[in-house]
């Protein structure tokens, strides 16, 4: 007997299960996030020394970036308080293959090199006398004795093992899986096990992988196949008939992660592609302006065939990438006026595409960068005037824009025409209390994007506030791990890709949350990794590979993956 002709036979059966289980899962999922996110949270970090500098009156300045300003400034990573030597002096530069380069920053006191004078830049090597403004400095490796202190450092900060995360949320998928068809009574749709079984297995067959590797650290990994586990959830609610395409999303969301990952480490390769991902940043958000088709108001789809692309998720990865990398070499100030030019450009196609939500978080994306470079609240106020004065343009020729946000603040007043939406979410999400009604038992799933825009709302009425709370606090927490990863990055590259797309994530974020519920405008984005859709699964994946890539703890990001592919014989 199968489990829908068990549920017909004893409907009591179904009602207690659901009754039982709605109060397990929030304790499940607290004790999956617990163990992830206190693994990310709690460990030092040890920073990387990759050198050090001698100073005059003796000791030693350690080197734990591969981009370092040498100056008398407070944000210099070097500070030499000599009046001789200018606020941002020099820069002493490391690539992959371990060569190191010395800038002069357009210093008033000049560079020497072993005596003599640095032209723009020249090649450092160990041993190098280097002077600023006449303060002699000495270019010295690491001692042995600090090398192994070092490795023994690092050695301690192995991540905790993730396979007890895994274990229960196996048994979250196990359980969510079974609450969905007992809901769904003699309507269960096939593919609702066939998903979560993939699912799993698809959660297993990587953890194993990259443990052949002797890879460790999979807290984000964990996090985000939380989040998916949730999406599956909201789409068997409201289109069963989509789990095998939020399925595959989430399949190669997971390889484009693992392949982003992997090209990443290889900063050369990513400074020599800058330009092909700023070009393809903009093509993409031309190609949908051209080709595109509207919904719900935007033109922000194409279609080929059955299948729906977004090409603006992936937009927001090529964007992060060719303005984290322009922006790479901190004192090459031409590139901050570039990345403004390539952010105008996107923000102007996205303006006339009409898809203001996404807008915003390529602006809000730009000031993060943009201050990570410049640190001028002076710039940065200069350029949010001119954002506010390109807005007043755009709605002077589309007026019909604000009337979009008209019901912000007074949807209750229009809950019938304007304020449809938000008054049924926050209506659902009332009704669910603090454990849900259940998986598939609520009614939200019939209002046009509630398993989209209006997924917050779903989310507390089937599995509860204390759920949806979970699933918007891990995506800070992500966003918290690479503010604080970036204190020991290796190079700015990382720090500057990791905070923009935890920023981005958590912008997105605020936006779904507060706009369902009307504290915020209806823009229209996703919630990452919970909302029902292919393009934004594979962007939220995507953007998680620079939150990775930050991760400097041994064997806990591809480094040595790739050393491994590296090393291993032809053929």
């Amino acid at each position: 007997m199968n489990l829908t002709e068990l549920l017909a036979a004893y409907p009591a059966a179904g009602l207690f299960y659901t009754s039982f289980v709605r109060f397990l899962f929030p304790l499940l999922a607290g004790a999956i996030l617990y163990r992830a996110v206190r693994s990310l949270l709690r460990l030092p970090h040890t920073p990387e020394t990759w050198g050090q500098l001698s100073l005059p009156g003796g000791g030693s300045v350690p080197l734990t970036h591969w981009e370092n300003i040498l100056g008398r400034g407070k944000s210099a990573d070097v500070r030499l308080n000599y009046p001789s030597v200018s606020r941002q002096h020099a820069a002493l530069c490391r690539n992959g293959d371990g060569q190191w380069t010395l800038y002069d920053l357009d210093s008033k006191g000049g560079v020497l090199l072993n005596g003599e004078p640095v032209e723009g830049s020249a090649p450092v090597r160990l041993g190098d006398a280097i002077e600023l403004g006449g303060v002699p400095l000495l270019f010295l490796p690491q001692t042995v004795a600090e090398q192994e202190e070092q490795g023994k450092l690092r050695r301690a900060e192995r991540p905790a093992a993730m396979w007890p995360s895994f274990l229960w949320l196996t048994v979250f998928q196990l359980l969510a899986c079974t609450q969905l068809m007992v809901a769904a009574g003699g309507d269960a749709h096939p593919a609702v096990p066939l998903s979560f079984l993939g699912l799993t297995a698809v959660m297993w067959l990587y953890a194993a992988v990259l443990r052949l590797f002797r890879c460790v650290g999979f807290e984000m990994e964990t996090i985000a196949f939380f989040l998916s586990t949730l999406s599956l959830a909201v789409t068997a609610s409201s289109a069963p008939g989509s789990l095998y395409k939020q399925l595959l999303a989430v399949v190669l969301g997971l390889l484009l992660f693992l392949t982003l990952g992997l090209f990443l480490r290889d900063l050369d390769r990513v400074q020599r592609n800058r330009w092909v991902m700023a070009g393809a940043s903009i093509a993409l958000l031309a190609v949908t302006l051209l080709l595109g088709r509207a919904k719900y108001g935007a033109v922000n789809w194409i279609s080929l065939g059955p299948l729906s692309f977004q090409p603006s998720e992936i937009a927001k990865i090529c964007y992060i990438f060719a303005g984290s990398a322009t922006l790479e070499r901190l004192f090459r100030r031409r590139n901050l006026t570039l990345f403004i030019v390539l952010t105008g450009v996107c923000i102007g196609l996205l303006g006339l595409m009409s898809d203001f939500g996404t807008a915003a978080i390529f602006f809000v994306t730009f000031l993060v960068l943009a201050y990570l470079r410049s640190g001028d609240f002076a710039t940065l106020s200069l350029i949010c005037g001119g954002a506010v004065f390109g807005a007043g343009i755009i709605v002077k020729f589309k007026p019909y824009i604000l009337s979009r946000f008209a019901s912000w603040g007074h949807a209750w007043e229009d809950a019938s025409g304007r304020g449809y939406q938000q008054t049924r979410t926050m209506s659902a999400a009332a009704s669910g209390g603090l454990f849900g009604m259940g998986g598939g038992e609520g009614w939200l799933h019939r209002v046009p994007a509630a398993d989209t825009d209006l997924v917050f709302g779903m989310l507390c009425e089937e599995w509860g506030l204390l759920i949806a709370l979970f699933a918007a606090a891990s995506i800070g927490a992500l966003a918290f791990f690479a503010v604080r990863a970036c204190r020991v990055g290796r190079s700015s590259f990382y720090c500057l890709a990791a905070c923009s797309a935890g920023s981005l994530l958590v912008f997105q974020t605020c936006l779904n949350v507060f706009g369902s519920v009307d504290l915020l405008p209806l823009t229209g984005v996703t919630f990452p990794f919970v909302s029902n859709g292919g393009s934004a699964m594979m962007s939220a994946w995507g953007l998680l590979a620079f939150l990775k890539a930050t991760d400097t703890r041994e064997n806990a990001s591809f480094a040595i993956w790739r050393q491994k592919l590296r090393s291993a014989p032809p053929g």
